[in-house]
């Protein structure tokens, strides 16, 4: 019954957060099993492009880091990602799908694309810090606490998190990519097409509207609390953990 009980928990998450989440605690459980190293993981454009070692262009945004301190504030973004991926693909993007899956790859694209003249190894903090900032600019009136500490609007939410990763000695960069490309992302998808003279820039090509786009609504579906309040005023506890 518990088996069953999970397995159906598991299902109601939506297809790409448990599509991408269970990647990436696929990914990092098997290099802590010495069943994958990071070297065949992280991101190198020489063995992309010279030995054909594509999967690296997917497997660097996958991998949270080694057991440590250090895996112990991973394990927060991982959780942060899967929190907001599932509150973005229940909320502004319920029934959009495929333009969630195009927001993946854009952002992604750029990440890489920045890769190439950074020396930039695991881009995938910067891919959380992406979808945070996408959401805290979709839901602007939310109040947030960070551990009990500090109280402030969800705008600021990425800016904390960067805080947070330079108090503990963390490099800022990647969390400024993610930060930058996310910004990049709402401009020309939210703000740039409602300017006088502004148009969508951003067009989901169709073939992904094709693949995972549905017509019908789950008559089952139940969202999350925060997406019930998504755009009210409200308190959130960023520490609070996500549905099981």
């Amino acid at each position: 019954m518990a088996y069953a009980g999970l397995a159906q928990e598991y299902l109601g998450v939506p297809a790409v957060t448990r599509a991408y989440t269970t990647a990436c605690v696929l990914t990092t459980a098997a290099v802590q099993l010495e069943l994958l190293t990071p070297f065949q993981l992280y991101f190198n454009p020489d063995l992309i492009f010279r030995k054909l070692q594509v999967w690296r262009l997917v497997t660097n945004f996958l991998f949270f880091g080694p057991l440590g301190f250090s895996f112990f504030f991973n394990m927060i973004f991982l959780s942060a990602r899967y929190r907001y991926c599932r509150m973005l693909e229940e909320g502004s993007f319920r029934g959009r799908t495929a333009d969630f899956v195009f927001m993946f790859l854009f952002g992604g694209f750029l990440m890489t694309l920045f890769g190439l003249f950074a020396s930039l190894f695991f881009l995938g903090q910067a891919f959380t810090i992406m979808l945070v900032y996408v959401w805290s600019r979709r839901n602007p009136y939310i109040r947030m606490n960070f551990f009990g500490l500090l109280n402030f609007q969800a705008p600021f939410l990425p800016w904390v998190l960067m805080g947070f990763s330079l108090l503990l000695g963390n490099s800022i960069i990647i969390d400024l990519l993610g930060i930058a490309v996310g910004h990049i992302y709402y401009f020309l998808e939210d703000v740039f097409p409602n300017q006088p003279g502004g148009k969508k820039l951003l067009l989901t090509p169709s073939f992904l509207k094709m693949v995972f786009d549905t017509p019908e609504e789950d008559p089952n579906y139940n969202p999350l609390p925060e997406d019930r309040l998504e755009n009210q005023p409200g308190d959130q506890d960023l520490n609070q953990q996500p549905p099981q």
